[in-house]
C-alpha cells in the first residue's frame, strides 16, 4: 500500500480557509482519494482542550514561550494519533494549519526565535513535513473585515494590525524560500477565481 499525501492550507485571519478546506475535500474525493481532514491546533481531544484555551480570550496572559509549547504539544499528540496512522493507511490528510503557522503567528508575528521553533518542529515532527501547502493570501485589512463579520473575535483575532502585518509577511517569506512545497493563491479575488486556482494546483498535484 502506497503511503497518503500531506496536504496543508495556510493563511491569515479571514482568508477563507474554512470555506476552502471544504472544496479541496470535495476535490480529493472526485478523484477517488480517501482524505482525512483536520485541523490546528486541535485534530485529537486532548489538543481540541488546548486549542480551547490557546484561543480563549478570557484565560490568563499567556507567556509567549507558553503559547509556542502549547501548539507544539498539541501538535505532537495530532501526528502522533491522527496524521501518521492515516498517511500510513493511504489516505491522504487535508489540514488547516500545521507548523508553518508557528513560524507565521510565534515567529513573525511575536518576534520569537526561529532557531527554537525549527528545534521543536524537528523534535516534534521527525521527518514529517507536508507535500503540498496552499498560502491564501489576502491584505491584513480585508481579512480583518471578514473575520469580524464572522463574530466574536478569538485570543489572536483581538491582535493589533502590526501583528497580523508582520505574520503575513512570514508566510510570504515562506513561500518564498520554498515555491516547490508553497503555494499561493490571491485570496482577495471572488470565490470562484480562488476555487478555480486551488483546482488548477492541486489536480496539477495529483497528477504530477
Amino acid at each position: 500500500m502506497s503511503l497518503g499525501r500531506f496536504i496543508t492550507l495556510e493563511g491569515g485571519e479571514g482568508c477563507g480557509k474554512s470555506t476552502n478546506i471544504k472544496f479541496i475535500e470535495q476535490l480529493l474525493k472526485s478523484e477517488g482519494i480517501s482524505v482525512v481532514v483536520t485541523r490546528e491546533p486541535g485534530g485529537t481531544a486532548l489538543a481540541e482542550n488546548i486549542r480551547q484555551l490557546l484561543l480563549d480570550k478570557e484565560q490568563e496572559s499567556l507567556a509567549e514561550e507558553t503559547e509556542l509549547l502549547m501548539m507544539f504539544a498539541a501538535r505532537a499528540q495530532h501526528i502522533k494519533h491522527v496524521i501518521e496512522p492515516a498517511l500510513a493507511k493511504g489516505s491522504w490528510v487535508l489540514c488547516d494549519r500545521f507548523t508553518d503557522s508557528s513560524f507565521a503567528y510565534q515567529g513573525g508575528g511575536r518576534n520569537m526565535d526561529y532557531a527554537a521553533i525549527t528545534w521543536l518542529e524537528n523534535f516534534v515532527q521527525k521527518n514529517r513535513r507536508p507535500d503540498l501547502t496552499l498560502l491564501l493570501d489576502v491584505p491584513v485589512e480585508v481579512g480583518m473585515l471578514r473575520a469580524k463579520k464572522r463574530g466574536a473575535l478569538d485570543r489572536f483575532e483581538l491582535e493589533k494590525l502590526e501583528f497580523f502585518n508582520k505574520v503575513r509577511a512570514s508566510f510570504l517569506d515562506i513561500a518564498k524560500n520554498e515555491p516547490k512545497r508553497v503555494r499561493v493563491i490571491d485570496a482577495e479575488l471572488g470565490l470562484s477565481e480562488v476555487q478555480s486556482n486551488i483546482t488548477m494546483l492541486v489536480k496539477k498535484f495529483i497528477h504530477a
